[in-house]
């Protein structure tokens, strides 16, 4: 089991702010996620339509999307962060 993190938009279009999800064994990585994930609902395939403008982090680490989810407890996906 993974438990599953949405941040800021993410959050209101998948419809959830965390879940617990068992991915097949085919998921690898964070863009293995990410896809699969898509496909769970038409929330879900809104929020992470455009992986470009999603950023990620598992166990509390940022990562790129082509990480790989080893033993991972927590992915959070959230949305590029600006500062001024």
């Amino acid at each position: 089991m993974v438990q599953v993190l949405y941040f800021a938009w993410l959050k209101s279009r998948t419809g959830c702010a965390e879940e617990q999800v068992s991915p097949p064994a085919g998921v690898h990585t964070v863009r293995d996620l990410a896809c699969w994930l898509r496909e769970q609902s038409s929330g879900h395939a809104e929020a992470l339509a455009d992986l470009a403008v999603i950023r990620a982090a598992v166990d509390q680490e940022h990562v790129s999307l082509d990480s790989p989810l080893g033993d991972a407890r927590e992915v959070a996906f959230f949305p590029p962060v600006t500062g001024g």
